[in-house]
């Protein structure tokens, strides 16, 4: 996840000339965001101990980033362009949408960025991905599509933004409107396509799912309301079914007895024909701590599990204050 010192090609770089707002001005309310993580951190062997990417600020003092960023976070900091450099409070982690934030604990002399309205990208729109670093560190893009993602590690959104051509510092930038509002978050890197024709996108955390629970995450941390189950259960699609591709150690599938390698058939006696699906089944049992009947593949025979599923957050470190 760290960051280098390599810059945007500059034909894939934004043009100041070509927008109605002060574009360079807009990039100063991105700034560098770095964290730490004990080695002992439930995260560590998967996103590692230090971590690097961008933040965005919405609120005087309030940073916006993606949440595997500061996940578990022992230290973070937040930089500016002109160098200045403050320590961050990692202030809340919403799981469901993927959001971080970040409460510096010192000033940095950098505007805020209007949230933007990003139910109205369409795809085809022109939009700037930002990491920090100016238009040095900027990609010219255009929604390339909006539509489901569901990630392995029981993560769902109904409506991601997909942007190409890609950027390679996506964690924590700021998908930028043409009115120069923040449209969303970046989380990822990944391809679409077959063959000869597959593209780089990045997937975007649309803002709009923000709106609803910022109040709560600076109120409590987390949103007022019962956590999902969570199995620790990494799962795959392949051409036939849905695979357990790994386990959390002594997570709740794990002590359920769930292999690597089974084949997931159902969910409470519901069939699970994909990854999305599969999430909602888990979700539709109930708060954390609901027990979820699994039926599994495993060679030639199936095998029915109960998994006692709990919080996740419940495995995580919480954050020390400075």
């Amino acid at each position: 996840m760290a960051k280098t010192d390599q810059t945007i090609p500059a034909n894939l770089q934004p043009k100041a000339a070509e927008y109605s707002f002060d574009l360079d001005a807009a990039l100063r309310s991105i700034v560098a965001l770095r964290a730490t993580v004990p080695d002992d951190a439930f995260t560590a062997s998967t996103l590692g101990t230090e971590r690097a990417g961008s933040a965005v600020h919405i609120r005087p003092g309030l940073f916006l980033t993606i949440g595997y960023l500061i996940t578990e976070a022992e230290t973070v900091w937040l930089s500016a362009a002109d160098g200045r450099t403050v320590a961050g409070y990692p202030m809340a982690y919403d799981q469901d949408t993927g959001f971080g934030v970040v409460q510096a604990l010192g000033k940095l002399d950098v505007p805020v960025m209007e949230l933007g309205d990003s139910e109205k990208a369409r795809v085809g729109e022109p939009v700037i991905f930002a990491a920090a670093g100016g238009r040095r560190q900027c990609v010219a893009a255009k929604v390339a599509g909006r539509q489901e993602f569901a990630g392995y590690w029981e993560y769902l959104l109904d409506d991601a933004i997909f942007t190409a051509p890609s950027h390679p510092f996506w964690g924590g930038a700021g998908l930028v409107g043409q009115d120069g509002r923040l449209l969303g978050i970046g989380s990822l890197v990944l391809q679409q396509g077959q063959g000869g024709k597959r593209q780089d996108m990045n997937m975007v955390v649309p803002v709009q799912l923000l709106r609803p629970i910022l109040d709560d995450l600076l109120s409590y941390g987390r949103v007022n309301r019962p956590p999902r189950p969570w199995l620790g259960l990494y799962a795959m699609e392949d051409d036939q079914a849905l695979v357990v591709g790994g386990l959390a150690d002594n997570g709740p599938a794990d002590q359920a007895g769930v292999r690597t390698g089974d084949r997931i058939l159902s969910v409470n006696g519901e069939d699970v024909p994909d990854l999305a699906g599969l999430w909602r089944a888990v979700w539709a049992s109930g708060p954390a701590g609901a027990p979820v009947q699994v039926r599994l593949g495993r060679g030639s025979k199936t095998a029915a599990v109960t998994v006692t599923s709990t919080d996740r957050a419940s495995q995580l470190k919480s954050p020390r204050l400075h």
